[in-house]
């Protein structure tokens, strides 16, 4: 989401013998590589040289006509013709069209080999061409499918690398031979505990009680309980209560208590629901084996972060309600607290919005058509077909309502995100649709919700290379637009038992030349009398937050809504960047801070000095669509970042701004956090924006093992390493305590959520090897990974050799693999 693109290509035909394939038997089939990466003649900047071969399917043959190819590609391409007498056009953002200027025909089955330029150095595979497909001039309106791979990507000299075997096998050995004590009862790690002598044992189902308040968590206790103890309460055994009252040395809602006595049975007393909820969780760890018996425990436990929530994004790529249901049962498992749902951006609108139904008849479907007020176009590899399940999609209302439900059982709020002014071109030309119909209907209402004047001459392009994508603040159907969006979402929630009490409303990477020529904008700054764009912003903003607070609600916001770009002087001389706007302080507004990139890492922390109370989402170290290391083959993407498991566990959230984690010493020239900024920041949120991210499994190998460490950070105190001013002391400190964390994510907290979610994904990282006289040592990230390894130039598989506690009996040409508990396994690495 949030990057800027370079753009350049370069295109070249020629054909070839036919492709024998069993995909291009089915839809044919386009496969690309990267020839290499580096400068190009005629263009400052590098690039990637990619090759193209594009088999056509059996039936189908390129005529004289005609044809196009289309495809999207994150890195974008160069527009205009080629020296291969092609012309390279932009459809919509980073979806593009290729098509001869002299057609000759080629017969079916035959292939043809492409050269292009991506816009930036091809260092990773999802950054490459996706969902591509063929359109003939004869049929405009018919796509056909080509299933699109890439050959593995090799890193060239000037690429990122991947790290050896010897460099995994020297990060992972320390924690795997630290001397470790007892692990946490929990996850995350309580506030306190006490263990006592002996244990509770249930041999049939026990009472439960429970405060009439707490129906939902008793609900959810009753499930647990049946499905070890079915059948009717047996009064003779110890009890199971559920209360609500004092927890001492707390005032946080979700504090909790719980107590494990092996003669009076069980008692969890929280400060509220919301803190009986978390305690839940801690017992569902606890819970024994058939036949074990409850350890004696009294533990105490509250959040240090009033905010931990999880971004996801269902615009970009859709996600099914049943996808998210699972995410709720994720974030509940670790005492998340907050879904922020990314419902609308460029590339999708998905909320049904009733008195609305373009927003999803048209907002809500891409594919292709030579018709463009049908819906919007391809994107972000979800090619030609309006049914592909992520390209298209939306939740109805019936299908948020229940979701709110769902997530009000488990005492996670659900933030809905409507992106504005900018990242709103699925509204924008939802509505334009909408009075493109009405409008020949004789319908004088038609501009109603009209949000971008036709004749805005305004000249701009977005990070995501959009130029037709923002709502104009000088219309009124921009506001009417609002006000009804707001309206009907708050409607929803009502219905759900759910007050809306907070909306997030956008307010990011509005483009510069953004309103600069809009009739409608200019008139309302002199109207009003402001004094420049800032002006007509925060008068923008001002009006939403009405609008927001006449339906019950306060306003969230990325961190633009709080923060003016003015003159600053850096390490590269003159420039500007973000600092705090005063006019939206005291007016209960939160800000979502993404950006610690250059001049802006300490953005967040001046904007909490300044009074905005703000949550962190830096984006290089909660991004979690960034890829977890160099190796180009893997998911992800990394114009912020690569984000392993280690860097987002290291995160420090009050003090982050050090040269290493365990050094103590602040950055010089950046602000640290003053005594009443701390009281200003509210929380973390991870974040998955989805221009990579379609099937579930990726999304869920894109969250965890780090969604833990987030879990851990927004919930527990800074630990003992984070808080000393010694860096010897810091570092043995924080050596010890990860080697604890990666203990507790191996024996404990993944094994549990595989038993309750299986089949549930996760990213292995793969092993370390190191080459020890006539013998190969391994390594693993965390403990409960098997290293499985060939030596006849095969990848490992389950059924391959295990390496033993003395490692592997060889030296050279090993290839080895990570193996999790569920069969979830690593790359494959390879000794030279």
């Amino acid at each position: 989401m949030r990057r800027a693109l370079a753009l350049a290509a370069l295109l070249l035909m020629s054909a070839s013998a036919p492709a024998q394939t069993a995909q291009t038997a089915q839809t044919g089939q386009l496969q690309w590589s990267v020839l290499r990466n580096g400068p190009v003649a005629g263009h400052p900047d590098p690039l990637g040289l990619l090759e193209l071969q594009l088999s056509l399917p059996p039936g189908l043959a390129l005529p004289d006509t005609g044809w196009s190819l289309y495809l999207s590609t994150v890195s974008g391409l160069r527009t205009g013709p080629t020296d291969g007498g092609l012309v390279v056009e932009q459809v919509k953002g980073t979806h593009y069209r290729v098509r001869p200027t002299q057609p000759t025909p080629l017969a079916a089955g035959q292939t043809l080999t492409l050269r292009l330029l991506a816009g930036e150095p091809m260092q990773r595979v999802d950054k490459g061409p996706r969902g591509a497909y063929l359109v003939l001039a004869a049929e405009p309106d018919r796509a056909w499918p080509l299933t699109t791979t890439a050959r593995p990507l090799v890193p060239g000299p000037g690429d990122p690398q991947p790290p050896t075997p010897a460099e995994l096998y020297a990060r992972y050995q320390p924690a795997a031979t630290a001397a470790v004590g007892p692990l946490p009862p929990v996850f995350p790690p309580p506030l306190r505990w006490q263990a006592g002598p002996g244990g509770l044992r249930w041999s049939t189902r026990p009472a439960l009680q429970a405060a009439p308040a707490l129906r939902a968590e008793a609900t959810q206790l009753a499930r647990w309980l049946d499905e070890r103890w079915p059948g009717p309460a047996d009064a003779r055994q110890p009890p199971l209560r559920l209360r609500l009252g004092a927890v001492a040395g707390s005032t946080s809602p979700e504090a909790y208590r719980l107590q494990i006595h092996p003669q009076r049975g069980i008692t969890l007393t929280g400060r509220s629901p919301a803190g009986v909820a978390r305690g839940l969780q801690s017992l569902r760890d606890l819970w024994p084996a058939p036949g074990a018996a409850w350890p004696a425990l009294d533990l105490t436990d509250a959040p240090r972060f009033a905010v931990r929530g999880l971004l996801v994004d269902i615009a970009r790529n859709f996600q099914s309600p049943d996808t998210l249901r699972h995410t709720l049962a994720l974030m509940a498992r670790l005492k998340l607290n907050t879904l922020h749902l990314h419902l609308t951006d460029d590339e999708g609108w998905r909320l049904a919005i009733p008195g609305l139904p373009e927003l999803t008849d048209y907002g809500a479907r891409r594919g292709h058509s030579a018709d463009p007020w049908r819906h919007l176009p391809p994107a972000h590899g979800s090619g030609g077909d309006v049914h592909d399940a992520h390209g298209s999609g939306h939740l109805s209302r019936a299908d948020y309502i229940a979701l709110l439900r769902e997530a009000a059982a488990l005492q996670i709020t659900v933030l809905p995100e409507i992106e504005m002014p900018g990242h709103a071109r699925a509204a924008v030309w939802a509505m334009a649709a909408r009075e493109h119909a009405l409008a020949a209907q004789g319908r004088p209402d038609a501009a109603q919700y009209r949000l971008r004047d036709p004749s805005d001459p305004s000249v701009y392009r977005s990070a995501q290379l959009h130029t037709d994508h923002v709502m104009d603040p000088g219309l009124p159907g921009t506001y009417a637009f609002i006000d009804k969006v707001v309206a009907e979402i708050a409607a929803m929630h009502r219905e759900a038992g759910v007050p809306l009490r907070r909306i997030h409303l956008g307010a990011d990477e509005l483009p510069g030349k953004a309103w600069s020529a809009s009739p409608a904008s200019l008139e309302t700054i002199r109207r009003l009398g402001l004094r420049d764009r800032d002006g007509l912003w925060n008068h923008f903003y001002q009006r939403v937050d009405g609008i927001a607070r006449r339906h019950g609600a306060r306003v969230d916001g990325w961190e633009e809504l709080g923060a003016v770009r003015r003159p600053h002087v850096n390490s590269n001389g003159a420039g500007s960047r973000l600092e705090p706007n005063p006019v939206f302080l005291g007016r209960g507004m939160r800000l979502f801070v993404w950006n610690n990139l250059d001049d802006s890492d300490d953005l967040a922390y001046r904007l909490a000095n300044a009074g905005h109370d703000v949550v962190l989402a830096p984006a290089t170290r909660l991004y979690f669509d960034m890829a977890h290391d160099a190796e180009p083959n893997e998911v992800g993407v990394n114009w912020a970042a690569l984000t392993d498991l280690q860097q987002t566990w290291s995160f420090i959230p009050l003090d982050d701004l050090r040269a290493q984690p365990t050094d103590p010493r602040p950055l010089p020239g950046r602000a640290t956090l003053s005594t009443s900024g701390r009281r200003h920041v509210l929380g973390l949120e991870a974040t998955l924006f989805s221009e990579v991210v379609r099937e579930p499994a990726t999304m869920q190998r894109l969250l965890l093992p780090r969604l833990l460490a987030l879990a851990e950070r927004a919930w527990s105190a800074d630990p003992a390493w984070a808080r000393s001013r010694v860096p010897a002391d810091a570092a043995a400190g924080h050596a010890q305590d990860w080697a604890r964390f990666t203990r507790q994510v191996g024996t404990q907290v993944l094994p549990r959520l595989l038993a309750e979610q299986p089949g549930l994904a996760y990213h292995v990282p793969p092993p370390g090897l190191q080459v020890d006289g006539t013998r190969t040592l391994t390594a693993t990230a965390w403990p409960d990974l098997q290293v499985r390894y060939t030596t006849d130039g095969s990848d490992p598989g389950p059924g391959s050799p295990l390496a033993g506690p003395d490692g592997i009996p060889a030296t050279t040409g090993v290839r080895a693999a990570a193996f999790g508990p569920g069969g979830q396994r690593s790359r494959t690495i390879a000794l030279p």
